[in-house]
């Protein structure tokens, strides 16, 4: 087959020259890669080009994109060394390990707060009834408050920076799933 490179050629002819189907010329028309008409070695030029670019990860056919992927791995990867710092900083602690030490700290502090209407009955005598039932009714409202903490993220990144500490009943800690 003699072909003349500087006229046009058909798609069937060019797609015989580089050994794949008229299908995939004309896929490569639709998306610009070959201008319609152009000579055969503008259309050889345009063809090696997108060649060079696919092998180079440049350019991707089909379902998946090579550059996209590589990119959205190297966010990951950086996710990934980032939290490590985090951590190895110890600015960034398991939820499992958070809930553990909440859960420690909340059994102490009850059990310095179940003491408190003891220790005033033995200490104050000016105390009425009304007045310890009021205290213990405190007590368990804030221990009731405490009791109800869980992680809820949404809150929590919306409580970030405002201010809880006119709020009576305190921050609601909860990162919810």
């Amino acid at each position: 087959m003699i072909l003349e490179l500087n006229q046009p050629l058909t798609q069937e002819k060019f797609a015989s020259l580089v050994g794949v189907s008229q299908q995939a010329i004309s896929a490569m028309q639709a998306k610009g890669v070959l201008l319609p008409g152009a000579s055969a070695s503008v259309w050889l030029k345009a063809y090696c080009d997108h060649l060079r670019e696919q092998a180079a990860g440049r350019q991707s056919e089909g379902k998946f994109d090579l550059i996209q992927e590589r990119a959205r791995l190297a966010r990951e990867q950086a996710d990934r060394v980032a939290m490590e710092n985090a951590v190895s900083r110890q600015e960034l602690a398991p939820v499992v390990l958070l809930s553990q030490v909440l859960a420690s700290v909340g059994r102490k502090v009850a059990g310095i707060l179940d003491t408190i209407p003891v220790q005033l009955k033995r200490r104050t005598t000016g105390m009425t009834k009304a007045d310890l039932d009021f205290v213990e009714a405190e007590i368990t409202r804030a221990r009731n408050i405490a009791a109800a903490v869980e992680l809820n993220w949404d809150e929590l990144d919306a409580m970030d920076g405002a201010d809880t500490e006119g709020d009576p009943d305190g921050p609601e800690v909860t990162r919810g799933t």
